[in-house]
Order: structure tokens, then C-alpha cells, then sequence
């Protein structure tokens, strides 16, 4: 191709392709010069958009002629699909009369479609990564023995001390630990993490929060001594913001726009002392120092863990009678029953013991947890015939649980399934009734979460950002709730739960990946670049999606970022 003379003016408004609700809304306009040694013969301008095995002929735009040029402009429509991802906008320029001649110039317009939202998580299966948990059990009692529990106890230290401090405080704080572990002692994930305060009486040494993770770890003894390696880590910060960050989001000493002042700094990604030198700059900055320094001298205990279920060897007996009897012989109760259930970590050995109760009580819960069951064994199917059908069968389960009693465990795994379908109206409409049938935290948790992904692909984003006020323990809620803020431009909080992905799970890849976007929302290549790499090298699901999203069009241009994320 020549280079461009008659499409040089040629503009795509907005300069990006951008998925607004479910359409891609753009317009195409320009100007073809008329000139004497140029004029166009008999011009025409035509547009097509167009990926592998996949295209569109919007066909010829009308040409509007005055003195010195024609004129062209036209507004386009179009629902998305999901080749759209990868396809290239182009505007073509013929002259001449014959009607198959190639063209004589085309324009590139836009490759790809700026839609975040597209990522949100739902609880679909990808090749490469973990399997999400779907579909909520009713269980045998108060306590919710399906729902991990995740807790936080801060101990407070002396200043640039290590040793543990015996106060009233961290003694109640002990008491709660203490309690929690009774309450849930199937401990999944202990976490310890010694954090320095910026403050002088510190001292500059950076072992100084790695010291009080060790010293909490000695302290807490049998507590921790028997959990393995995988279960029990032991970590520290120093020289970072983050738990600044976290502290300031509750903070009421000084106005909202200081504290955005705040946050544009301690997010500008200048070294730890140059952040450090403007903070002290900003009016008030120094009392935010004196009441939240001393709460940075302190190690936090983060415990994920779930109470223990289970029947002694007696029930035990019972239920093997129960099991390989078919004269409706039964000698536990429903929540023997569903103990035994909750208790076995096999599908198969779930679904015999459900399938089972449905003979002998009339029950939702049963049909409930037998649907489950088929839920997260669709999930472990690569064969998209057999997952429809494990689907389907969960759904009438869970249309006779509900016909039993209507209860919003059932509505919950009916939105559930529905989304995962991809009937997305419908399964919010399921969410939302059963957000009104009940109070419990922990299920309002994983309800409220889905509602959210969900007003992220419905365009209500600054609902989704509502939904998500919760302290999840999945990488993949704080994922989303980081897509919602980034919706709405608020980077801050966009960051803090993107930040949040990564230390729940930095195997999981997306927080980082949250990271780039808003480092190159930012202008800052580098460590979109650096985010963006560290995402790769986690997930490499995300190494396609990164090649060709235009959130990273202008890094492209660089040689750094295919010698930075080339794959091994």
C-alpha cells in the first residue's frame, strides 16, 4: 500500500473501541482532499472489521462533496462477540470504475475492544487454573461448616522492640484467637505477618518485622506447631505502604481530599523516601502520623479455617447400615446425615449420602446439596455435553428443594448456575430474591459477591463497588471488587483491592494484572510493564490477553514489552 493520501484524516471516535453495556458504539469520519494533481476518481470508502474466520462489511460510507474535499461521517452499533477481542477495524479508500479492483488505500483503526468488565470472575473453569468453588451446601446447623472462616487479630508491639509486649490488649486479643480456633479448628491457612512502622523510634533495621513474626510464632507454641509448612507462613513488611493505605480508607482526622492527596502519593510509585519526603509535605499529614503510626507497630495474624464435622464410630455404624439397607431402614437423624456428608471431602461419597436422605426425609436440603454436588462436578468436566448435563440435573434438584421450601441457599446456586450459563438477568434475579430471605453474614458474603460480578457485566458499577463490602479469603472477589472501582476511575480503591488479589493469591495472576491496567491508566510503562510480567509469569492464561487489549496499545510500541514478556 502506498502511503496515505485520501484516509490521512480518517478518526475513529472514541480513538478506542470501548464495550459499553453489551455494544460497541463508535463513529467514523473524515475528509478526502480534492486537489488537481489528486482528485479522486470516482471515490468510495468502505469498512469492514474482521478477526480470524469471523467478518463484518459495514459496506460503503456516503461521501458528502463541497469545494475543497468530500466529507464522511457515520455512527456504528454493534453487539459484541467474543472474536471481537482480537478483531481489527479498517477503513478502505477505491477509485476508478472497475468493481473489483483492490483497494488503493486502507486505514487501521482499532485492533481489539478496551472491556475490563469481560474479566470479572464467575466461577467459570479456565485450563491452568485452580477450580473455582461453586454452589453454597445447607448445613447441619448454626455454624456453616462449608464456608471457610478468615479472621484477623493484630498484637501490638513497643517501639523498635520484637519482644511480646504482655498487655491487656494483646491478652484479649489472644482470647479472641484462642476462641476462633476453637470454634473452627480445621485450619486451612495461618498467616503471620511483622509489619514496621515508618516512625523513627523504629529504627532503620528491616528485620524488625520478620523479628515479631518470629516472635509471635514462638508465643502461640502448640497452636501453630503442628500445622505443616504449606499452612503455616511467616512474613514481614517494611519500606511499604500498604497497611498506611489500608489504616487511611477508616481514618476520620482529616477532610476527603486530603486523604485522595494522600493516596495520588503513596500510588505515584517514586522510591519508599521520596514518598515518605512528600507525605510530610501535605497539611495535616503530620497528626494522620501520630495517630496511625503506633498502629504500624504490630504483627497481624490472618487464620483461614473451617470448624471440624464428623460422626463418632457409632453413627459411623449406622450410617453404613443406613447406606447398604434398601427397607427404608434409618437410625440417624437429618443432621447426623448431613454431618456425614459434610464430613467426606469425595463428590461421590457426598451424592451416595444425599441421594440417600431424599428416601427418608422430606427435606430441601438434600436436593439442595445433591445439586451442589453436580455443580462441582460439571466444573471438573472438560466435556461441554456432559457439564450441561450435570447442569441441568442440578437445576431440577435444586426446582424440587425449592418446591419443599423455598429457602436462599437453592436461590443462590439456581443464580449461580444461570450465570454460568450466561443467563445473567435471570441469575441476578435469583441472587437478588435470595438476599432478602436471610441476615447471615456469611452467606450475604458469597451472595453479595456474585450480585457484584454480575453489576459488573450489567454496567452498574457503582452498585458492584456496594456489593463487595466484605472480607473475602478468594483472590478472585477482590479481583472483582478491584474491576468495579476500576470502572469508575477510582484508582485508589482500585488498587488497594487489586493489591488485596495478590496476597490472597498471587498464583492467581489477575491482581497483578489489575496492577498494569492502572499503572498504564497512569502513564507509568515501567511498572505497568513490571505488573504486567509478574501476571504472566503466575497465570499464563493472561499472556494473550495482555499481546493484544488496548489498555496496553502505547506499550506496545516499545521493544521493552515483548523482550519483557516474552514466554519461555
Amino acid at each position: 500500500m502506498p502511503e496515505n493520501k485520501f484516509l490521512k484524516d480518517a478518526q475513529l471516535v472514541p480513538s478506542k473501541l470501548k464495550l459499553e453495556g453489551d455494544s460497541i458504539r463508535f463513529t467514523v469520519k473524515g475528509s478526502i482532499p480534492i486537489e488537481s494533481v489528486l482528485t479522486p476518481r470516482n471515490p468510495k470508502v468502505t469498512l469492514s472489521y474482521h478477526a480470524e474466520g469471523n467478518l463484518i462489511e459495514f459496506g460503503e460510507i456516503d461521501l458528502n462533496r463541497n469545494v475543497a474535499e468530500y466529507e464522511y461521517e457515520k455512527d456504528f452499533s454493534l453487539k459484541y462477540e467474543p472474536w471481537m477481542a482480537g478483531a481489527t477495524l479498517e477503513l478502505f479508500f477505491f477509485q476508478g470504475k472497475k468493481e473489483n479492483q483492490p483497494a488503493f488505500e486502507k486505514q487501521v483503526l482499532a485492533k481489539g475492544v478496551i472491556a475490563p468488565q469481560l474479566m470479572v470472575k464467575l466461577g467459570e473453569v479456565y485450563p491452568d487454573e485452580p477450580i473455582p468453588v461453586v454452589g453454597l451446601f445447607i448445613t447441619s446447623g448454626a455454624l456453616d461448616r462449608e464456608i471457610v472462616r478468615n479472621e484477623e487479630f493484630v498484637f501490638q508491639f513497643d517501639p523498635s522492640s520484637s519482644t511480646y509486649k504482655s498487655s491487656a490488649v494483646n491478652a484479649t486479643t489472644l482470647k479472641r484467637m484462642d476462641a476462633f480456633l476453637e470454634a473452627n479448628p480445621d485450619v486451612q491457612e495461618f498467616k503471620i505477618t511483622g509489619i514496621q512502622s515508618p516512625e523513627s523510634a523504629e529504627g532503620k533495621a528491616n528485620t524488625l518485622g520478620r523479628d515479631r513474626a518470629v516472635a509471635l510464632k514462638q508465643l502461640f507454641g502448640s497452636r501453630v506447631n503442628s500445622l505443616s509448612a504449606s499452612r503455616l507462613k511467616l512474613s514481614s513488611r517494611s519500606n511499604d505502604w500498604f497497611d498506611l493505605r489500608l489504616l487511611l480508607r477508616e481514618y476520620k482526622g482529616i477532610s476527603t481530599n486530603r486523604k485522595e492527596e494522600l493516596y495520588a502519593i503513596l500510588m505515584n510509585e517514586e522510591s519508599y523516601l521520596e514518598q515518605s519526603e512528600r507525605l510530610k509535605k501535605v497539611p495535616g499529614y503530620s497528626q494522620v502520623a501520630q495517630d496511625l503510626y503506633p498502629k504500624l507497630r504490630v504483627a497481624k495474624v490472618e487464620i483461614i479455617s473451617k470448624p471440624r464435622a464428623g460422626l463418632d464410630m457409632q453413627q459411623s455404624i449406622k450410617l453404613k447400615e443406613a447406606l447398604s439397607r434398601t427397607d427404608g431402614t434409618n437410625a440417624l437423624s437429618l443432621a447426623e446425615w448431613a454431618l456425614a456428608a459434610e464430613a467426606t471431602q469425595s463428590l461421590e461419597e457426598k451424592a451416595a449420602i444425599y441421594s440417600k436422605m431424599t428416601e427418608f426425609f422430606r427435606s430441601p436440603m438434600p436436593y439442595n446439596n445433591m445439586a451442589v454436588v453436580r455443580m462441582r462436578q460439571a466444573q471438573r468436566t472438560l466435556d461441554p455435553g456432559s457439564k450441561d448435563v450435570l447442569w441441568e440435573e442440578a437445576l431440577r434438584l435444586l426446582t424440587q428443594a425449592n418446591r419443599i421450601e423455598s429457602n436462599p441457599h437453592t436461590l443462590h446456586n439456581q443464580g449461580q448456575i444461570l450465570a454460568l450459563m450466561g443467563d445473567y438477568w435471570e441469575a441476578y434475579k435469583k441472587l437478588s430474591d435470595a438476599s432478602t430471605m436471610t441476615q447471615n453474614p456469611d452467606f450475604l458474603q458469597h451472595n453479595e459477591a456474585l450480585r457484584g460480578a454480575l453489576d459488573i457485566l450489567r454496567g452498574d458499577y457503582k452498585l458492584a463497588t456496594l456489593r463487595f463490602n466484605y472480607r473475602f479469603t478468594d483472590p478472585k472477589d477482590y479481583f472483582n471488587k478491584g474491576l468495579a472501582y476500576y470502572m469508575v476511575a477510582d484508582y485508589a480503591n482500585a488498587n488497594i483491592a487489586f493489591e488485596e488479589s495478590v496476597i490472597q493469591g498471587r498464583d492467581f495472576g489477575y491482581g497483578f494484572y489489575g496492577l498494569a491496567m492502572i499503572a498504564a491508566a497512569a502513564g507509568q510503562k515501567e511498572v505497568a510493564l513490571i505488573q504486567l510480567k509478574k501476571a504472566i509469569s503466575a497465570n499464563r492464561q493472561l499472556s494473550e490477553r495482555a499481546f493484544q487489549d488496548p489498555l496496553f496499545e502505547e506499550l506496545r510500541t516499545s521493544p521493552e514489552f515483548f523482550t519483557e514478556l516474552a514466554i519461555n
